[in-house]
């Protein structure tokens, strides 16, 4: 869905001057473990080089076996409330987004509150929808801290992706968390503008009661992935009268290397603004987590009054986008934050795949 470009005459960036809500602090967790792409194809006899070559993925994260959606994201809400020095029972609101919550019936978001001392007095929620569950909450506590309900909110994307052994899914599946505190008062980046675009495409789901999700293969490319972010992306951008030369990043949600590159490429973003954000060839993909992670990333080295443009991708099918630019605060901020995203990926301890089988199978993953 190519986006045509819009006339000189309406192009505006005055939007940027009016912020609806801010991040005042944010944080992530991304497990040791990893496994290489290339031993999951040497496991299943398939050519690993071509593996790599198509999806662009080279290694994964993968939570250890006493990890999941609720440890990661409390690790992730730590660091967040460390950096920004907010006491835990100043957050009035927790939304968790997530697609491996680990419990059917049981809310991940009051576990959370409760390892960290929030409550009882603030609003918990648990979202699911596949890998935009996390933006989709991040917009329900920008509508509350825009509202002035609450003062600071909580949201957290988590997951321990899953795929059936021997799928495709299987070697970009990965695991990590994010956490974002907002507020309108001392903001390290402004919220300026969002909106979503979603619609009833069934190109990835699981049945309850089914052991692994199913997808549709090619179908998930387009009409899927590139209608959605493109769609969503250019309702944004159209709203504001932005161009894409307006920002200096630009994040997509990252199922593989290939996809956000297109998207970008369609849209008129360069590789440069994609860069600094990308993840995907390093990590995989965390689904809830992907967009967030690399939205910290790119955190973790903007320089103040930049401009970030964010998109994610959730399948079912449905997109969220967001226009976001720094302060003058993210300067001190990223100089008092230790285990920044790129250290995170760093830090990495190998494993094979029988060990990988291993830990999903005591992780109850049907194995």
């Amino acid at each position: 869905m190519p986006i045509k470009p819009w006339p000189e005459k309406n192009h505006d960036t005055s939007h940027f001057d009016t912020p609806m809500t801010g991040i005042v602090s944010y944080g992530t967790y991304i497990p040791k473990l990893r496994l290489k792409a290339r031993d999951i194809a040497q496991f299943w006899n398939r050519d690993a080089s071509e593996i790599e070559n198509h999806l662009g993925i080279f290694e994964k994260s993968v939570a250890g076996i006493d990890e999941d959606s609720v440890t990661m994201g409390v690790e992730a809400a730590y660091q967040a409330l460390l950096r920004a020095q907010i006491k835990p029972g100043a957050i009035e609101a927790i939304i968790v987004g997530s697609e491996s919550h680990p419990y059917t019936v049981k809310p991940t978001s009051t576990i959370v509150g409760e390892i960290l001392g929030v409550g009882p007095k603030y609003q918990a929620l648990d979202t699911e929808f596949a890998c935009k569950a996390a933006t989709a909450a991040l917009e329900l506590i920008a509508g509350l801290t825009i509202s002035k309900r609450i003062a600071y909110g909580l949201v957290i994307g988590s997951d321990t992706a899953q795929a059936k052994p021997g799928d495709a899914l299987e070697y970009t599946a990965a695991s990590a968390a994010a956490a974002y505190i907002l507020d309108s008062k001392d903001a390290i980046a402004n919220i300026y503008a969002f909106t979503s675009y979603s619609s009833n495409t069934p190109d990835f789901w699981r049945r309850d009661g089914q052991k692994y999700p199913s997808h549709g293969g090619r179908f998930t490319g387009e009409p899927a992935y590139f209608h959605h972010v493109t769609a969503a992306s250019g309702q944004l951008l159209k709203q504001l009268r932005a161009k894409p030369t307006d920002f200096d990043y630009v994040v997509f949600h990252m199922p593989n290397s290939k996809f956000p590159k297109q998207a970008a490429h369609i849209l008129g973003f360069s590789d440069k603004q994609l860069a600094s954000g990308f993840i995907v060839d390093q990590m995989g993909n965390p689904y809830s987590a992907s967009s967030l992670v690399g939205l910290a990333k790119v955190l973790d080295i903007a320089r103040p009054n930049q401009k970030i443009f964010v998109c994610s991708y959730g399948s079912g099918a449905g997109s969220d986008a967001f226009v976001i630019k720094t302060t003058s605060r993210i300067t001190a901020y990223q100089k008092r934050s230790k285990n920044k995203v790129q250290e995170q990926i760093n830090n990495k301890t190998y494993c094979d795949y029988a060990h990988y089988l291993k830990i999903a199978k005591g992780r109850n993953y049907h194995l």
